[in-house]
């Protein structure tokens, strides 16, 4: 029996229908991407509030893993190396640009270095003139949040940073620029040692109610694509004579 409805006959073209179901499957994949993401920040908020809750660890000054240490709050004993420094181009912080300072502290007792993100400065106003950092000297203890990486910016293919401002920062960039022996992580500083730089550091995994509402509109997507389908299977139904 035909299902007729207000003078329309249902009748689907199934080529159409193998449409509908492709844009459906595709749809229902970026929202599944979406959730993931969203989980994965929703995990890495969580490990934040727990490693900032829990005492520091001492990092050793031997080599360790990154994986062991990552998103763990540790202890650094050392002595910076000020003349490794190098600026984070183009980090802003409540609408004013500035940089991301990076300085290698080598640790008390080793041959090894761990490179500190210290904190932010703002900019002069002449990006020929770069601000004045103060660091401190002698023997330091600081802790932090220890990463495996920080968030990367666009920069060029290939692009290779020269001097003093870097657009971007990885551990393997900083070792082939420095040649100093560098532990595989970086150190989110979050203890003051008065060097003035600020340190108001965004969470991590912030943006997952992001990910989820794109999901949301990724699944409205797949629905309406069905949704379309049967209405446009509907057809005006032909006078019988």
């Amino acid at each position: 029996m035909a299902l007729i409805v207000r003078g329309r006959r249902f009748a689907p073209r199934w080529r159409w229908l193998a449409v509908a179901l492709g844009g459906m499957i595709v749809f229902v994949a970026l929202g599944n991407w979406q959730l993931r993401r969203a989980d994965e920040r929703h995990a890495l908020a969580a490990a934040q509030r727990a490693a900032l809750a829990a005492p520091a660890t001492p990092l050793p000054g031997a080599p360790v893993g990154a994986s062991a240490y990552a998103m763990r709050r540790i202890q650094l004993r050392g002595t910076f190396l000020p003349k490794y420094t190098i600026y984070l181009d183009n980090r802003i912080r409540d609408g004013r640009v500035g940089y991301e300072i990076v300085t290698p502290l080598r640790l008390a007792g080793s041959t090894l270095h761990v490179a500190v993100l210290r904190g932010w400065v703002a900019g002069t106003g002449n990006r020929a003139e770069l601000p004045g950092v103060r660091t401190p000297s002698g023997p330091q203890v600081i802790d932090g949040l220890a990463l495996s990486d920080i968030p990367q910016r666009f920069e060029p293919s290939g692009a290779v940073p020269e001097g003093r401002v870097w657009q971007n920062f990885t551990v393997p960039r900083y070792r082939a620029s420095t040649g100093l022996a560098l532990q595989p992580l970086i150190l989110e500083q979050r203890s003051d040692n008065g060097d003035g730089l600020a340190r108001d550091w965004p969470a991590h995994g912030a943006g997952a109610e992001k990910n989820e509402n794109y999901a949301l509109q990724w699944y409205s997507l797949a629905a309406l694509s069905i949704v379309l389908w049967i209405v446009l299977s509907f057809r005006r139904d032909a006078p019988t004579a």
